[in-house]
């Protein structure tokens, strides 16, 4: 009994913490997997790019459960599965586009208004609580997002509405994901993900059909494993935690993108974009220590 009432020691703490662990472990994942799409749009174009992504994951999810295979095709919610399968590849498209136009960080920082979409949706369409500290954090987090993206500056152009779609998209994906999370098989919502994209990408590929060389087909393969890796991860988070609460802990990938955009690609952050991580990077650990110490 007595563990159960220590801070930061209870059954649901651990969940708790295990939910946002998986969270930002997948947006990690996701990272890699947008640095991998921004050397290879060049090459081939967004479009096969992005059928790899999701033949890809395809491939590895069937090698993956082949011996189940039968079970792991059965679920209880068959158009909500279409749903956040398409939702998920619209959003992967529009971003993959946005970062072969625009640099990585600023597409990252535009993507970021996701997290106060989705707990927004998830106190309207899941009764989740929208309590004081979650807004406090969504609040400060989106603050440190708008140091980054310093509205008025050259950020905001056309390109700038395609993170922005994205960011709709996978806000919606995410909602579902949720909702059908605690009901599904993690491989059941994996497969039907890449089921959905590798057969509608399938149909219209063939017109922007590039036969990569063997560096591009490296990429493709790379950008398949972190695909995959840091949707199941996303998809476990969101079956064990509150979307409102892991929402935060999507700004890290503003963070990541910042890293990865100065040292690969010598798209150095200014001193805006090192503040607003600071203030992103404090607002995640603020919800998380108010979560999981709270009286």
């Amino acid at each position: 009994m007595s563990d159960l009432l220590s801070p930061g020691g209870t059954p649901a703490n651990q969940i708790r913490n295990r939910a946002i662990a998986m969270m930002i472990l997948g947006i990690f994942c996701f990272s890699l997997m947008d640095v991998g799409v921004k050397v290879l749009a060049p090459k081939v174009g967004v479009l096969p790019a992005l059928w790899a992504r999701y033949a890809g994951q395809m491939l590895l999810v069937l090698i993956l459960v082949a011996p189940r295979l039968k079970t792991v095709v059965r679920t209880k919610y068959p158009r909500l599965q279409f749903l956040r399968s398409v939702l998920l590849m619209c959003a992967t498209g529009f971003f993959f586009t946005a970062i072969s136009l625009i640099p990585l960080s600023d597409a990252a920082a535009l993507m970021s208004v996701n997290p106060v979409l989705i707990t927004l949706g998830a106190a309207l369409f899941l009764g989740e609580a929208l309590g004081k500290r979650r807004i406090i954090g969504i609040g400060v987090a989106m603050i440190g997002a708008m140091i980054i993206i310093q509205p008025g500056s050259s950020v905001f152009s056309l390109n700038a509405l395609l993170p922005l779609a994205a960011a709709v998209c996978y806000s919606g994906y995410a909602l579902l994901t949720r909702r059908v999370g605690p009901d599904e098989d993690v491989w059941t919502s994996l497969f039907y993900t890449g089921l959905v994209g590798t057969v509608i990408l399938s149909l219209i590929v063939p017109f922007a059909w590039v036969t990569p060389d063997l560096t591009a087909i490296g990429l493709m393969a790379v950008m398949a494993v972190f695909g995959t890796l840091g949707q199941l991860f996303i998809i476990r988070s969101f079956s064990t935690g509150e979307a409102a609460m892991l929402a935060p802990f999507a700004y890290t990938g503003l963070i990541f993108a910042s890293v990865w955009g100065a040292v690969l690609f010598s798209e150095w952050p200014d001193r805006w974009t090192v503040s607003g991580a600071l203030v992103i990077a404090a607002a995640g650990l603020y919800v998380w220590h108010r979560e999981t110490y709270r009286a």
